[in-house]
């Protein structure tokens, strides 16, 4: 996303749209030649039934203290994995309680790094976990699909460098030092999400565009550009939209932390944080996290190559799901149907539906979760590709809600693919902590029609929370919600560049399609920091009525709103409806509005 410099930035040209970048950069690597550290944990199954437990795979590294050379393994993978944005290669790096010293791992795509204590303090770097841009000419845009998570860092110059763009969660860390979200250099970035961590200097994010935390303590905030929002937040800034553009809510409403991988003792356990209502802070600051475990042998390791019908056996049989690092071409919808299953992913495990099936339905059930893995549509056309609960879903869930965590959604970018809506949220008290559902605008497979993707989150559940939103280039509605009482906290969106003219876009009287659309017969909903940009560089004349759609009821409210004009390619007339000034030129300046109505 183009930016002007901002304070503590240096200038920089302007850069060319994501869509520039060639496909070639992306080439997958095979994992051949790097040492497997998984360890194993098992169960004994019936007569005919799926094992639970079992080795993690070649491509789950489990290292400990005296594990030799681990530098060297961490620079390995870093060097296949750091271009590797539509790349093959997916990898978990896992680290087992205790202190590691002189490390620097830089993480690159479709890397997870995360600790196996059950607290952040049980595994300790003297070192860094290192995002940063030197692949992308210093352009921080493109650091997608990685993650940190479970760990203490001292960084080896007292601040950590973090500098992502969208789906690269930083989770349930202590920083004993600073962070830093921009690269070096200050170029671009566009990020990013922090829940459940400590940081005990300030957090810098220099260029970063928009920025979610949430249930969080920071020693300090540096500054703000043009999105910065703050749930249940020690220490967060005091709420000032729009000068600066800090949105802060003393609370989140809802919360539960996702679910974890750890060992207790030899064996590993999946760990399941409890729901917090108003939260604020971390879970873990004052001793052991408040939750249940269940052990490695409850679930069905899964392993690149299983179809979707031993899947469905597994969950079946009354396993739960952890989905090891890969790709998984599915022919028919992986089914949730029991209260309280768990689906986890490690190192960003790919769902692909191949033949337009729906890759993941969940039944209208208790207390399911879903957390850390990608679904890339397929290239025949999926009428979804997520539906939390069937349409119609009616049953009250708010003991125990289901949780939709770090799991992102493409279309298009790694090759062809389509879907008609992407995410659908049918079951009530959903909570959607966390996603980036993205309709590609560079890569392979990338045109108007080439990855058509009309809808990317349809929300017709009531009580329906998201924290954390983040939903991208949608030839028609990006969000468009109908349930009742919803409430989400940070929106992030950019609507499609690649319009081909005024005309792809019209929605009757409207010109364009709004952003996040809340359906007309809606009365009740609330939202607070939203944020919608605009970059129509194939036709930079298009004019975007507004970001935002709301019905005029007084049960409708909406905080901290902007539009921007993206240096000017396209612009927009209003921010909500028909209220809010236009955006004009090619100042990049956002237009705003700080409460509707």
């Amino acid at each position: 996303m183009p930016t002007p410099p901002t304070a503590g930035s240096a200038p920089r040209a302007p850069r060319p749209s994501r869509r520039s970048v060639l496909a070639a950069m992306a080439a997958a690597v095979p994992a051949a030649g790097l040492p497997v550290l998984s360890g194993r944990a098992s169960a004994a199954p019936a007569a005919g039934a799926l094992p639970g437990g079992g080795d993690l795979g070649p491509n789950v590294l489990v290292f400990d203290p005296a594990t030799p050379n681990i530098q060297g393994t961490l620079d390995e993978i870093f060097k296949r994995q750091e271009s590797a944005q539509f790349g093959e290669g997916r990898f978990a790096l896992l680290f087992k309680p205790g202190t590691y010293r002189g490390l620097n791992a830089q993480i690159g795509f479709y890397t997870s790094i995360a600790g196996l204590g059950l607290s952040p303090g049980d595994t300790t770097f003297h070192g860094d976990v290192t995002v940063d841009a030197g692949w992308f000419n210093g352009n921080a845009t493109q650091n997608f699909w990685r993650s940190a998570e479970n760990l203490t860092l001292h960084p080896v110059n007292g601040t950590n460098r973090w500098a992502v763009a969208q789906a690269a969660p930083f989770r349930r860390m202590h920083i004993k030092g600073g962070l830093n979200l921009a690269p070096d250099g200050y170029g671009w970035a566009s990020g990013g999400y922090i829940a459940d961590s400590r940081i005990d200097g300030s957090v810098a994010p220099y260029s970063q565009q928009q920025w979610y935390t949430r249930d969080s303590s920071v020693g300090g905030w540096n500054n703000a550009v043009w999105n910065m929002v703050f749930s249940g937040v020690e220490g967060a800034p005091a709420q000032s939209f729009p000068d600066p553009p800090y949105t802060t809510l003393d609370t989140t409403p809802v919360s539960r932390e996702k679910p974890f991988l750890y060992l207790d003792g030899a064996g590993y356990k999946v760990f399941l944080p409890e729901k917090r209502t108003n939260a604020r802070g971390t879970t873990w600051g004052s001793g052991t996290p408040r939750g249940e475990s269940l052990p490695l042998g409850q679930f069905y390791v899964a392993k690149p190559g299983v179809d979707a019908a031993t899947l469905n056996a597994a969950l079946a049989q009354g396993l739960n799901l952890l989905l090891t690092p890969g790709i998984y071409h599915l022919d028919r919808p992986v089914e949730v149907r029991r209260p309280n299953t768990v689906v986890l992913g490690l190192g960003y495990p790919t769902l692909v539906p191949d033949n337009g099936a729906t890759a993941m339905k969940v039944a209208d059930v208790d207390g399911v979760r879903l957390a850390g893995f990608l679904i890339d549509a397929g290239p025949v056309n999926s009428a979804t590709l997520l539906e939390v609960g069937p349409e119609g879903a009616s049953a009250d869930h708010a003991a125990n809600p289901t949780t939709v965590q770090d799991v992102f959604i493409r279309i298009g970018g790694a090759g062809p693919g389509k879907a008609t809506t992407s995410m659908v949220i049918n079951s009530n008290h959903t909570l959607i902590d966390h996603t980036w559902v993205w309709r590609a605008d560079h890569g392979d497979g990338v045109g108007w029609e080439t990855n058509r993707a009309d809808y990317g989150v349809r929300v017709n559940g009531d009580d329906v929370l998201a924290t954390g939103l983040f939903v991208e280039h949608f030839n028609k509605y990006d969000v468009e919600w109908r349930g009742e009482r919803g409430r989400t906290v940070f929106f992030q969106n950019e609507k499609a560049y690649d319009a081909p003219n005024q005309a792809a876009i019209q929605n009757g009287d409207v010109k364009g399609y709004a952003a996040y659309k809340i359906a007309d017969g809606v009365t009740t909903h609330e939202g607070w920091g939203l944020g919608s940009y605009c970059y129509y560089n194939v036709d930079p004349t298009i004019r975007q009525d507004h970001g935002f759609q709301a019905p005029a009821k007084p049960g409708v409210k909406l905080h901290h709103l902007l539009v921007v004009s993206l240096g000017g390619k396209g612009q927009y007339e209003h921010v909500i409806n028909s209220i809010g000034a236009p955006t004009s030129g090619t100042s990049t300046v956002p237009s705003t509005v700080v409460s509707y109505p």
